[in-house]
């Protein structure tokens, strides 16, 4: 490489750094307004006059509010699945059950840690703002991480399934296509609802909604994490004699 070309690399290395230092700082002041007014209210111009540039400036790093929010958005997401992901890596071996546990724990841990970024992606939608499908793999990585232990339980010793309506039977043999052809229709329809009970029980703790409800917050999100468990079939439920009841995967 001759001096020309190692120095045009250095200065393109260096403006490189410079990008992703601006980028990140562009981020951090935006997370700062998320916590002081509110994702409807995030403003370029706000952003840039904080950290002293033109908005011009900034608007080279992100055009628009809506590509900042979902810059923002991701980066949450991913926070998120990190977290998640980091405690499933932790229980390496685990029973199934222990390990859906501490992932649904680990997600907790993590809204309450960051109630903005939380309510930013799990919130109150912003008004005149449309996720784009970019955001959608980040999304993903908690819903994809629970399959994942279903999965596992299921090549394994098997889960439990409950015989589903007749009516859900359609809708639960299409989202199994869709998002778990490798599992049982009735097992992913009830996977799909643990997700969502999953952040129900977080939301209503972050938005306050479980005050002068619930005191002992963590025993109580623990002790409901293992019902989902259950109920999705990592522990295998006892006949209840009532006509309804779970049968093994496969029999």
């Amino acid at each position: 490489m001759s001096t020309t070309q190692g120095a045009h690399a250095a200065t393109q290395g260096a403006r490189a750094r410079a990008r992703i230092e601006v980028t990140a700082a562009i981020k951090e002041e935006a997370r700062r307004q998320l916590a002081a007014q509110g994702a409807s209210k995030l403003s370029l111009r706000a952003v840039a006059r904080e950290l002293g540039m033109a908005s011009s400036a900034l608007y080279r790093y992100f055009p628009s509010r809506d590509d900042l929010l979902t810059a923002l958005i991701i980066d949450a997401y991913d926070s998120l699945g990190q977290a998640a992901e980091s405690a499933d890596a932790q229980v390496t071996g685990a029973a199934p059950a222990e390990r859906w546990i501490a992932v649904c724990a680990a997600v907790r841990d993590w809204a309450l840690a960051h109630p903005h970024e939380y309510a930013l992606i799990y919130g109150s939608p912003v008004p005149g703002y449309s996720a784009p499908a970019t955001t959608v793999p980040a999304a993903s990585r908690v819903g994809q991480l629970l399959a994942g232990i279903v999965r596992d339980a299921h090549r394994g010793k098997g889960v439990a399934q409950w015989k589903l309506p007749a009516e859900v039977v359609p809708e639960a043999e299409r989202m199994a296509a869709e998002l778990a052809p490798d599992l049982p229709p009735a097992v992913v329809a009830v996977l799909v609802a643990a997700w969502a009970q999953l952040f129900g029980l977080v939301n209503f703790e972050v938005f306050g909604q479980f005050h002068r409800v619930v005191e002992e917050r963590e025993a109580f999100f623990r002790h409901a994490a293992a019902r989902l468990a259950h109920h999705v079939g990592l522990v295998f439920p006892q006949p209840t004699g009532t006509g309804g009841g779970a049968i093994k995967a496969g029999s």
